[in-house]
């Protein structure tokens, strides 16, 4: 059973002779009475503070847990970053050594074709020095064949001339 400040100050005891003072019981009632009514204040303001300070705690641990989950977030978020930029890399990188794998076979590709021309200009140059010496040989051949005939004609030329001078010469006999 519960006793209220209005309990104790309302309580009315049966008088006896020998008993207590009934001025001093009464003014005792009422000081017990009003302590208790401010104690009964003062225990339902710290109710409602611990209320307060308990919807405090809740609210600060759900911002607690809010904030715990955000990191959480964030970490993974950072990590699957982290992750991509990792793989986007590697497939720059695979890309990059692809192209310079293409162009290396391009250059070899171009060596090989610069060699074939060379060996072609090569061939070209021999065949045309071939060329060239058959043809200086065949005027080479002209021209001697040419001195044979000037020589041979030459030889007529002064044989038709002795023989007109020697004929000349018999005539008048």
């Amino acid at each position: 059973m519960r006793i209220s400040p209005l309990d104790v100050g309302n309580r009315r005891f049966p008088k006896s002779w020998r008993g207590y003072n009934p001025r001093e019981v009464d003014l005792f009632l009422e000081s017990i009475s009003q302590e208790l009514e401010e104690i009964i204040q003062e225990n339902h303001f710290l109710a409602e503070e611990l209320k307060r300070k308990s919807a405090d705690l809740a609210d600060f641990k759900e911002k607690e847990s809010i904030l715990k989950e955000t990191m959480i977030t964030a970490q993974k978020v950072a990590d699957d970053l982290r992750n991509n930029m990792v793989k986007e890399a590697q497939v720059i990188l695979a890309q990059a050594e692809l192209e310079g794998d293409q162009i290396i076979c391009r250059a070899h590709e171009r060596v090989m074709q610069l060699q074939q021309e060379i060996q072609g200009l090569k061939e070209d140059r021999i065949r045309l020095r071939e060329e060239l010496r058959a043809t200086l040989k065949t005027y080479q051949s002209l021209l001697d064949a040419g001195e044979v005939k000037a020589q041979a004609e030459d030889a007529e030329s002064i044989e038709n001339n002795l023989r007109v001078m020697i004929g000349r010469k018999r005539a008048p006999e």
